[in-house]
C-alpha cells in the first residue's frame, strides 16, 4: 500500500491530526500536500498537547521522515518558531523534516493585503481568513510575476527579486489603503528572510524528486490533508473556502505523486459538524444545543482560537464530500461529545424551495435556502471515554455509527472517543494498526 491519505469531510478540525500520528508507525513517509500556517492539527500523546500547522503530524515518531511539499506556502518565521517549540519539549527534527524548495513563501505583504481583503465582507459575512497571508499567497503563486519559492532565498539575485516586488507591492498597497507610501522596506525584508533561509537551509530540498524516488525504492506513504472537503477552492461552497484544493482531488497536484500512487483514502468526520467564519451552515444550532456542543468538545481554534459554529451531523454533506475525496473508509471523531444528550438529530436530506434533494448543491446562495430534514435518534448518555473497543459502546451509540455510514456510504473503520491516543478505536477488518 504505497500511498494512504487522511481527508477531512467538514469544514476543517475534524481531529485529522490524531489520526495521521496514530496511523505514522506504519509508514516511512508522511506528506503535508496544501495550505498553509492557516491549518491547526492537534496531537496528544502521553499527556501532553502538541499543536502543528506547517510541520506533518508524523513529527511525533522519530522513525519517520516529514515532507513538507510544493502543494505548501510557508511563512519561514513560523516554521521556523515550530521548530524551535518541538525542540525545546524533546522532539528531534534534524533528520527527518523536508521543506520543499517548490513550496512558495508568505511574506511581509501578503500578510498585509490580508487585511485588506479582510475588510471586504461579501454581504455583511467574511470569508473566515486566519489573516496569515495565505490566501495572497496563492494568488501571486496563480499570478506568478510577483511569487517567491523557497529555493529563491538561496539564488544569487533574491535581493534584487525582493526589491523589484515590494516596488510593485507598495503601490498596490498605498492605493488600497489610501494612507500615503506604504512602508514596505526591501533591505530590511531582505535581511530578515536571509536569516530564515540560513536558518532552514538543512531541511530545504526537492521534495517532488525525494516522494519519487521514495516510491521507487518502496517506500509507504501517508497523506496528510489540511482543512476539510468542504473548504476546496473548487469544490467546496465558494467563495467560503481556502485557498487550495483540500478534498482528496487536491492530493495529487499539492504532492507531486501521481494517482495511481494513492491506494486509500480514509475520510475523517466527527460525530457533529464545525465551521469557523462565515458560509452557508445547514444544520447549525444557534442555541443551547450548539453552546454544549462547542463547551463539551473545546470548539475553538487552533490556529486562531476563535470559537467555532457547532451543529448537527450532516448526512447529505458527508456523502458529497465523501464522493468527491475517493474515501474507502471513515474515522468518526469526538463521538464522547455527544454522551450526555438524550436525543440525537442526523440531517439525512434537504428541501430546497419545498421540494426534498439528497445533493450538495453547487451554489452558495441555494445552500443558505435548504432547511435540514432531520432523524431524531435516541441518545447513550453515559461516559464513554474509557471504553476500547466499538462492540462494547452502548448499542445507541453503535445504531449512531451504523447510520452515519448509511448515509455517507462508507464503512466506519475509525472511531475516536477522547483526545488521547488510547481513546481511539479500529476496527481490524478495514484499518491496520500494526
Amino acid at each position: 500500500m504505497p500511498g494512504t491519505c487522511v481527508i477531512g469531510l467538514q469544514w476543517g478540525d475534524e481531529a485529522k491530526g490524531k489520526l495521521v500520528d496514530l496511523l505514522t508507525a506504519q509508514f516511512d513517509i508522511v506528506v503535508r500536500f496544501l495550505g498553509g500556517a492557516n491549518a491547526g492539527h492537534t496531537v496528544v500523546t502521553g499527556g501532553e498537547t502538541f499543536k502543528l500547522h506547517h510541520i506533518p503530524s508524523g513529527i511525533l515518531n522519530q522513525h519517520v521522515m516529514n515532507i513538507v511539499t510544493a502543494g505548501v506556502v510557508l511563512n519561514p518565521g513560523t516554521v521556523l518558531a515550530e521548530i524551535d517549540s518541538l525542540v525545546s519539549r524533546g522532539v528531534r527534527i534534524e533528520d527527518n523534516l523536508v521543506l520543499s524548495d517548490r513550496a512558495h513563501v508568505v511574506m511581509p505583504w501578503h500578510i498585509e493585503e490580508d487585511h485588506i481583503l479582510n475588510e471586504a465582507d461579501i454581504g455583511g459575512e467574511n470569508i473566515g481568513t486566519t489573516l496569515r497571508g495565505i490566501g495572497p499567497c496563492y494568488r501571486d503563486k496563480a499570478g506568478r510575476s510577483l511569487a517567491i519559492r523557497l529555493g529563491d532565498l538561496y539564488q544569487a539575485g533574491f535581493r534584487e527579486k525582493v526589491a523589484q516586488i515590494v516596488e510593485v507591492k507598495n503601490k498596490i498597497l498605498t492605493s488600497n489603503n489610501g494612507q500615503g507610501s506604504a512602508h514596505l522596506n526591501a533591505d530590511e525584508i531582505f535581511t530578515e528572510y536571509s536569516k530564515f533561509a540560513e536558518r532552514l537551509k538543512p531541511f530545504v530540498a526537492d521534495s517532488t524528486r525525494y516522494l519519487l524516488d521514495a516510491l521507487d525504492a518502496g517506500k509507504q506513504l501517508l497523506f496528510e490533508g489540511a482543512q476539510g472537503a468542504l473548504l476546496d477552492l473548487d469544490h467546496g461552497t465558494f467563495p467560503f473556502v481556502t485557498s487550495s484544493n483540500s478534498s482528496g482531488v487536491g492530493i495529487t497536484a499539492g504532492s507531486g505523486v501521481p494517482p495511481r500512487w494513492i491506494n486509500k483514502v480514509i475520510g475523517v468526520i466527527k460525530a457533529y459538524t464545525t465551521r469557523v467564519g462565515g458560509g452557508p451552515f445547514p444544520t447549525e444550532q444557534d442555541n443551547a444545543t450548539g453552546k454544549h456542543i462547542r463547551e463539551m468538545g473545546n470548539e475553538y481554534g487552533t490556529t486562531t482560537g476563535r470559537p467555532r459554529r457547532c451543529g448537527w451531523f450532516d448526512g447529505v454533506a458527508a456523502r458529497y464530500a465523501s464522493r468527491l475525496s475517493g474515501v474507502d473508509e471513515l474515522s468518526v471523531m469526538m463521538l464522547d461529545v455527544l454522551s450526555e444528550l438524550p436525543e440525537i438529530n442526523i440531517c439525512v436530506a434537504y428541501e430546497l424551495d419545498g421540494k426534498r434533494i439528497d445533493y450538495f448543491p453547487s451554489q452558495v446562495e441555494e445552500l443558505r435556502r435548504v432547511q435540514p430534514i432531520y432523524e431524531t435518534l435516541p441518545g447513550w448518555q453515559q461516559n464513554i471515554t474509557e471504553i476500547r473497543a466499538v462492540n462494547d459502546l452502548p448499542q445507541n451509540a453503535q445504531r449512531y455509527l451504523d447510520r452515519i455510514s448509511e448515509l455517507s456510504g462508507f464503512p466506519v473503520a475509525v472511531v475516536s472517543v477522547g483526545p488521547d491516543r488510547e481513546q481511539t478505536m479500529f476496527d481490524p477488518q478495514f484499518v491496520a494498526t500494526s
